[in-house]
């Protein structure tokens, strides 16, 4: 999803502590919407509070954590290999800037209007990729991560849907992806086009209807059209609460939330991916899940993490950016709206959260 690129303000954990209260009322005077699937724990970038995000270790915690779906964010090799990191630009990623053969790479691109600097994934081979190794992404947020920086290669997408069927047999199971296709425009434009290698390596592992355990998303529109008549494979429309898709599609993600916008949506898409912020107006949901639903469209929030940075300020506890705040009861609200998933950076606490829901509805509560 999309990077946070700055602190937050001070705290305030008083303030906070009435606002949970206020939202918990809010919550409750408003109905939830009927879930239409099973409600399912995406591991967003693996268990990437825990461990360096995009790893096999991270997605193999997630597993172990109860998720029942992991999250490769996906991008092009200079030989078009699939590999899972949160951007092209591997700067904060990876150890790169300690290979000296690969100083003279470092450069600056224009990436869906943004200018960045560093080294891109498509600038590089395969082989060349994995003689790096990944480190943690927010090291002052999370520094107990650090302490695994230069442990583990960057995987393929080959290398995720071995390691998904392979956790489905031992733990019985079943473990689906759930894949991001990024600035899907931009690699076309440069001769790296995305979508047909997604399906035909889908495919290729015998997944290529409904039923399978994937679901692609795009923050793009025009990519998802198109992969609509590409795969049977299940699609997730992203959305941001700011801002519009970088394809131009449509003029922004706001338009696109409207009941005429969400119609247009389902389409071709199986469901919405929104930033959890548009659920709400300060404490008080908003009616997206409702209207989504009225749709025919599933909703899966991004993403639910436990540092006070990320957290809205009425789950934060105390002033520390990097402790945790209350992202349990910060995902039960979003549950009770009746989401249909939501993507988090800690599975155990959204597996915890998920068979909590599940247990107060086998128990007829609603």
């Amino acid at each position: 999803m999309r990077p946070i690129v700055s602190y937050c303000d001070k705290l305030s954990h008083i303030g906070a502590l009435a606002l949970v209260a206020a939202s918990g009322q809010a919550a409750a005077m408003t109905p939830a919407s009927p879930r239409l699937s099973p409600l399912i724990v995406i591991a967003h970038r693996g268990a990437s509070g825990l461990r360096p995000e995009h790893t096999l270790a991270a997605y193999s915690l997630a597993i172990d954590q109860g998720a029942d779906f992991i999250e490769p964010d996906l991008v092009p090799t200079k030989d078009d290999v699939l590999v899972a990191r949160h951007e092209n630009n591997i700067a904060e990623t990876t150890n790169v800037a300690d290979h000296p053969e690969f100083a003279s790479r470092k450069t600056t691109k224009t990436i869906d209007g943004q200018a960045m600097t560093g080294w891109f994934v498509e600038d590089f081979t395969l082989a060349e990729l994995k003689t790096l190794r990944a480190k943690e992404r927010l090291p002052k947020l999370r520094p107990a991560n650090t302490a695994y920086d230069g442990q583990f290669q960057i995987p393929t997408l080959a290398e995720i849907i071995a390691l998904a069927k392979r956790r489905t047999t031992e733990t019985g199971r079943t473990i689906g992806i759930y894949p991001e296709t990024k600035h899907p425009t931009y690699f076309a434009k440069i001769g790296h086009p995305t979508d047909a290698k997604l399906v035909a390596e889908l495919r290729e592992a015998g997944w290529d209807s409904a039923r399978a355990p994937v679901f692609i998303q795009s923050f793009e529109v025009a990519n998802l059209q198109r992969l609509h008549t590409m795969t049977k494979v299940r699609l997730i429309q992203l959305m941001d609460g700011e801002g519009g898709p970088a394809d131009g599609a449509q003029p922004s993600y706001k338009a696109m939330i409207t009941p005429e916008g969400l119609k247009a949506v389902a389409t071709y898409a199986y469901g919405i991916g929104p930033n959890k912020s548009m659920l709400w107006t300060d404490a008080i949901p908003t009616t997206l899940v409702a209207d989504a639903h009225a749709a025919g469209l599933r909703v899966h929030p991004w993403t639910y993490r436990a540092e006070n940075y990320f957290e809205p300020t009425r789950f934060r506890r105390g002033t520390d950016p990097a402790a945790h705040g209350d992202i349990a009861a910060e995902i039960d609200a979003c549950l009770a709206q009746g989401i249909d998933g939501f993507f988090t950076d800690f599975p155990l606490y959204g597996a915890q959260a998920r068979d909590r829901a599940q247990g107060t509805a086998r128990a007829g509560v609603k």
